[in-house]
Formats: C-alpha cells, sequence, structure tokens
C-alpha cells in the first residue's frame, strides 16, 4: 500500500457516519509530531516555527477521519487552553475561560493533511482556524467530502492545493482567506500506481540545469 495516504482504516466511522458529520460542521486533534500550518496575514501559506512558505504547485491530501471542531483560549499570542473532539462527538463541554485570554474560548476547527507531491512530499502537518473565513474553507472542504463519499466510497480522500481569496476590510483593508482548492480524489492506500514507463534511449550528457533558489524563509 502507498503510505504517503494511507491514514489507516481501524475504529473509523462508517461512510455514512462521515458524511453526516461532516455536512453538520458548522457550530463553528492534533496529529504527534505534525508541523501547524496556516495562512499568514500577507496571504502566504507558512508552516513550522521559521514559517517557511509552502510551494505554489505542491499537493496536499486530506485525512478525511481527522475532522476536528472545538474550542481554543487565546492570551498574548499564546494557546492558554485548548479542547478538540472528532466532528463525529458533540462539541466538548467548557468552563471558564483560562486566566488571561484575550477572547475567552473561540469556536475552532481543524484538520490533519500530508504533503503528496513537491520539495515538502511527505511532511505531516495540522490546520486549525478561528476565523471567519478558516471556518469557511474547512467547512467547504467537508461539504465536499461528504459528497464524494455518499457518490464514491471508495475514493474519500480529496487532494488539494493551497489557494487564497480576499476582500476588502473597512478597517484592515484586504484580507486574505484560505482555499482549498480539491484537484483529485483518491483511496485511502493512495494513488493508483502509475504503469511503468518505457525504457528511454540513451542521451548524450547535457549540462546540469542550474539549481533554483529555495523558497524563502519569512520571519514568524
Amino acid at each position: 500500500m502507498n503510505e504517503i495516504t494511507k491514514f489507516g482504516s481501524a475504529n473509523l466511522p462508517s461512510a455514512q457516519s462521515l458524511a453526516q458529520s461532516l455536512r453538520g460542521l458548522s457550530a463553528i486533534a492534533a496529529s504527534g509530531g505534525a508541523v501547524i500550518l496556516k495562512m499568514d496575514k500577507t496571504g502566504h501559506w507558512v508552516f513550522g516555527s521559521d514559517q517557511t512558505e509552502v510551494e505554489d504547485d505542491s499537493l496536499w491530501a486530506i485525512n478525511p477521519f481527522s475532522f476536528v471542531h472545538g474550542y481554543i483560549a487565546w492570551g498574548n499570542g499564546e494557546p492558554l487552553g485548548e479542547k478538540m473532539v472528532p466532528v463525529t462527538h458533540p462539541l466538548p463541554e467548557i468552563g471558564e475561560a483560562p486566566k488571561g485570554a484575550d477572547k475567552g474560548w473561540e469556536t475552532q476547527v481543524g484538520l490533519s493533511l500530508k504533503c503528496t507531491a513537491g520539495e515538502d512530499k511527505d511532511m505531516e502537518a495540522r490546520f486549525a482556524a478561528t476565523s471567519v473565513g478558516g471556518k469557511r474553507a474547512v467547512q467547504v472542504l467537508a461539504l465536499a467530502i461528504a459528497t464524494q463519499v455518499e457518490k464514491d466510497q471508495t475514493k474519500p480522500v480529496p487532494v488539494v492545493r493551497l489557494k487564497k481569496e480576499h476582500y476588502a476590510h473597512k478597517k484592515y483593508g484586504k484580507v486574505f482567506t484560505p482555499v482549498f482548492e480539491v484537484v483529485d480524489w483518491i483511496s485511502l492506500d493512495g494513488p493508483a500506481a502509475a504503469a511503468p514507463a518505457a525504457e528511454a534511449e540513451p542521451e548524450a550528457d547535457e549540462p546540469a540545469p542550474a539549481e533554483t533558489g529555495r523558497r524563502r524563509r519569512r520571519a514568524a
């Protein structure tokens, strides 16, 4: 099996249960070792503590069983508390917000994904959002998966490109919002293996192409 997008199937909810839960994602579990993926204020998708930019043409497989919802409390730019559960469960109960929380408990949604093509291939990431635009992007993707599962249960995994949209805000100017552009649907075992290419005739040596520069790293 292709391990790039194999998420495992033990103790997973049924396709019908998954579809119902994803369609109900409107009220608003992190993967161990996964980097944090987000869109910064300038509209760039970045990940990790050094805010490395995501390649424009990279592809990412979304784990359809990783959708979570719940609450998070932020204080001075740091998470003070977080309560997240799978979307197949009701929203968790919350008490008083942690001391120092800027806005109290905020609703949050999230998902896990893995890079399948590009410089960061095989890297696992977690995306979570409390903003209106971020939560809308997750909800749109969840509804797309629910529709796909109802149509073809054998290919419930969306392969996406990380895109962006923007709108004009009276106070903050241009505000960027994330978009998960679905380009393909694959099985939990990953894409079908490609047929072996015909053996090519040996070619004369050619000068190696100039090495392209790596992505710039953005200040946190």
